[in-house]
């Protein structure tokens, strides 16, 4: 490993803490995010989860042009 002047080895540079900071930042925001994902899922297990699932039967439109 190369050392900036004036670092000493053993010691992790601010980029290095940054870059550690950042890493668990992100991790920590993903595991929150699929757990709301999982607690939502559980909640409206009887709605629909899919657009798919969402849609309107075969011949029906969503407009109110087909009066």
């Amino acid at each position: 490993m190369v050392y900036a002047p004036g670092e000493k080895p053993g010691k992790e540079s601010e980029e290095v803490k940054i870059q550690k900071a950042s890493k668990q930042i992100v991790e920590t925001a993903i595991l929150q995010a699929v757990q709301q994902v999982s607690q939502e899922d559980e909640k409206g297990q009887n709605k629909p989860s899919s657009r798919a699932e969402r849609q309107l039967p075969e011949g029906k439109c969503n407009t109110d042009n087909d009066k």
